[in-house]
C-alpha cells in the first residue's frame, strides 16, 4: 500500500509546491483544506501531516485555525510558517508582530541535529517571508534552529512527533530543504518510498478496464501532452472503444492538424474523428477586438461542435478529461477554505450536464512533470512529451485584437520559422515556452529601398518550473538576431520585431 503525507492549505502560495517536493522523495501527497475533518483524515490514513503557511496572522480575527483534533491524532504534524505559528499558538505559546520583518535568504544555525535536521550541516541559508514571531514556546517544546533575527526558527516536540519551521523548506532557495522534508518523511514518518508511475499506470488501466467494461469512451484530442498521454493510456486500456475527437478551431499552430492525425491515427491506430470547424470559429470571432470575449466564443463555439460530433456516437456512456491536480485546487477555493479561487479551468465540471456522460479523470491527483513521465513511459514521441504548453484559445489570444485570416497567416508563419530556429540552436528544452505575438499596430520600414507599413512582431519566451511563475528567457543576442532577420525576411507584412523582457508576476506569459 502506497504511503500518504497529507498538506493542509492555509492560503499559501507554495502549497502545491510543498505536494510536488514529497513526490519527488517517492512519497504520495495529498492537499486537503485546513478546514478538513477529522474523519476525512482519518479516511486518508497519512503517515504524517504538513502544514503550509498562509497569508495571515494567527492573532487577526477570522485566521484560520488549526484544530487541536488533529494533532492528538497521533500522526506527526510538520508546520510551514504560518503551520508552526498556528502550532505554538493552539499548544499554548506566544507569537506577534515582529518589530523587523524577515523576507528572502537568512543564515540559520542548527541548535539541534537529532530529527529534522539530522545529517544537516551546523550553519544553512533558509528562506524566510513572515511578518510575525513567536515569543514563547509552549510546554514541552524544544529550540531547534534560530537565526540573528528569529529566536525560533525551529521547534519541536520530538516525543509527539511534532515539529515546525519559520522558514520554507520546499523552496530551492533554502540549502537542504529537501533533505529537511526527506527526514521528516523517512526518519519522523517513517514512509515507505513507493510511489512509482509505473505503478499507477497499471492501476488506472486496470481501473479503468473495470469500470467502462465494453462501453465507449469519448476523448477531446487536442495533441497537447495532457489529452495525448489520456488518450494514449485509455486506448493501451479499451482499444477501439476509445472515441477520440480532434476539432480544428481555425487558431491552431501550423502543421497542427497533419501532425495529430499522422500521430494518433497511423503511429498509435485510434479511432479518431477529425472536425474541421475552422471556418465556423473564424466567423464567429470577426470584429471581435475583447479577449475574454474571444475566449467565451471559443469556448462555447467548441463545447457546442464537440457535442454534434458526440452525438454521432452511439454507445458511449464517459467523458475523458485530462484534468490535473492544479486545475482541480486553482478552481476550487476548497469550499469555503483560505486559498482564493485563482482561475476557472475548461476541465473542471466537464462538459455541460446534457451530455449525459460520466467523467474520467486519471489524472486528476497528478502534476503536469507527472503527466509527462507517463507519457515517456507510455512511449510517446518527444515533440509531444517535451511540447510546450498552448491555450485553449490557440493563437486566437497571441493576435491582439482581431483575427483575420490575413493576421492569422502573419502569426502562423512567424511562429513555425521561430520554434525551428529555438529547436536548430537546443534551446527548446531549456525554455517553458517561446511563441510569437502578433501586435494591432504597424510601423514604418524600408524594404528595397521602398518604404514600408507593416506589422509587428512581438517575441515571448519564459524559463518556469510550472507556469505558476517565469523570468524571461535569457536568448543569446545572435540567436535573436537570427530570429528577427528569418521572420522579417521570410513571413510578407512583418518589418519589425521586439523582445518581451517581462516576468510573471507582474505581467502574465499570454498576451491575452
Amino acid at each position: 500500500m502506497t504511503d500518504t503525507i497529507l498538506i493542509l492549505d492555509f492560503g499559501s502560495q507554495y502549497t502545491q509546491l510543498i505536494a510536488r517536493r514529497v513526490r519527488e522523495l517517492k512519497v504520495f501527497s495529498l492537499i486537503e483544506p485546513c478546514t478538513v475533518s477529522v474523519s476525512r483524515i482519518k479516511q486518508l490514513k497519512p503517515k504524517g501531516i504538513i502544514l503550509s503557511g498562509g497569508p495571515y496572522s494567527v492573532y487577526e480575527k477570522g485566521a484560520p485555525k488549526l484544530s487541536k483534533e488533529i494533532v492528538r491524532l497521533g500522526i506527526p504534524v510538520l508546520g510551514i510558517c504560518y503551520g508552526m505559528q498556528s502550532i505554538v499558538k493552539m499548544s499554548g505559546g506566544r507569537v506577534q508582530e515582529a518589530s523587523r520583518r524577515e523576507y528572502g535568504r537568512a543564515p540559520m544555525y542548527i541548535d539541534n541535529h537529532d530529527d529534522l535536521f539530522f545529517t544537516m550541516p551546523a550553519k544553512m541559508i533558509s528562506w524566510m517571508s513572515h511578518a510575525d514571531k513567536v515569543l514563547e514556546l509552549p510546554k514541552g517544546f524544544k529550540r531547534l534552529a534560530h537565526t540573528v533575527n528569529t529566536a525560533y526558527a525551529a521547534v519541536g516536540l520530538p516525543k509527539k512527533k511534532i515539529y515546525g519551521v519559520q522558514f520554507h523548506p520546499e523552496v530551492v532557495h533554502t540549502e537542504g530543504g529537501l533533505q529537511i522534508i526527506s527526514n521528516f518523511l523517512f526518519r519522523i514518518c517513517e514512509c515507505f518510498a513507493n510511489w512509482q508511475l509505473e505503478d499507477y499506470i497499471t492501476q488506472q488501466i486496470g481501473e479503468i478496464r473495470a469500470q467502462v467494461k465494453k462501453k465507449k469512451v469519448i476523448c477531446g484530442l487536442s495533441g497537447g501532452v495532457d489529452s495525448s498521454t489520456l488518450s494514449v493510456l485509455i486506448h493501451k486500456a479499451i482499444g477501439r472503444n476509445l472515441k477520440c475527437i480532434f476539432i480544428d478551431n481555425g487558431v491552431l499552430r501550423r502543421g497542427e492538424v497533419k501532425n495529430v492525425i499522422k500521430v494518433f491515427r497511423k503511429n498509435f491506430k485510434m479511432d479518431l474523428h477529425f472536425v474541421d470547424a475552422a471556418s465556423l470559429f473564424l466567423k464567429r470571432l470577426k470584429g471581435v477586438i475583447d479577449p475574454e470575449e474571444k475566449r467565451r466564443i471559443i469556448g462555447h463555439t467548441f463545447i457546442e461542435v464537440f457535442e454534434q460530433e458526440a452525438k454521432k456516437i452511439t454507445h458511449a456512456e464517459y467523458l475523458a478529461q485530462g484534468t490535473l491536480y492544479p486545475d482541480v485546487i486553482e478552481s476550487i477555493p476548497f469550499f469555503g477554505g483560505p486559498t482564493s479561487k485563482i482561475k476557472s479551468h475548461h476541465n473542471v465540471g466537464g462538459l455541460p450536464a446534457r451530455m449525459h456522460l460520466k467523467l474520467i479523470e486519471p489524472f486528476r491527483t497528478l502534476f503536469k512533470d507527472e503527466v509527462r513521465e507517463i507519457a515517456k513511459l507510455l512511449g510517446l514521441p518527444e515533440e509531444i512529451i517535451h511540447r510546450h504548453p498552448f491555450p485553449g484559445p490557440g493563437l486566437a489570444v497571441r493576435i491582439v485584437g482581431e483575427v483575420t485570416k490575413e493576421r492569422l497567416r502573419i502569426l502562423q508563419a512567424s511562429d513555425i520559422l521561430l520554434e525551428n530556429i529555438i529547436r536548430n540552436r537546443k534551446l527548446y528544452r531549456e525554455l517553458w515556452q517561446s511563441f510569437c505575438v502578433l501586435l494591432p499596430l504597424k510601423s514604418v520600414g524600408v524594404m528595397g529601398d521602398k518604404r514600408t507599413y507593416e506589422f509587428v512582431i512581438a517575441i515571448r519566451a519564459v524559463t518556469s518550473m510550472d507556469g505558476m511563475t517565469a523570468d524571461w528567457g535569457k536568448i543569446p543576442y545572435e540567436v535573436l538576431g537570427e530570429i528577427s532577420n528569418t521572420i522579417i525576411n521570410r513571413v510578407r507584412g512583418v518589418n519589425r520585431v521586439v523582445l518581451d523582457i517581462s516576468s510573471k508576476p507582474p505581467a502574465t506569459i499570454e498576451w491575452e
